[in-house]
């Protein structure tokens, strides 16, 4: 038996992964265009990059816009994100 085949039948043998899983893989592209988006909006607006370095949080509450996706990001995430947007990273680099 090949590697390739050990492996497929190893993952054969596992669950299916949870429903939550599973939607949640695919709206991931979805919301890393949107995430973009908003680094697209913070290098082109200086005051909105203030207000995302004052309290990025806050700041993509208050932007989101009729029918955005809704970015659930982890601590780690925004603390990135911000440590970048305070040392004046490329926001096009990522997170």
């Amino acid at each position: 038996m090949t590697p390739e085949e050990t492996i497929a039948r190893a993952l054969h043998a596992l669950p299916s992964p949870p429903t939550g899983w599973v939607e949640a893989a695919k709206a991931l592209p979805a919301a890393r265009r949107e995430l973009d988006s908003i680094l697209e909006r913070l290098e082109r607006d200086e005051a909105l990059r203030e207000r995302a370095v004052a309290d990025l949080e806050a700041m993509l509450r208050a932007e989101a816009r009729e029918g955005d996706l809704v970015l659930t990001l982890g601590a780690g995430d925004v603390d990135r994100l911000a440590a970048r947007l305070v040392a004046g990273a490329p926001t096009g680099a990522s997170v």
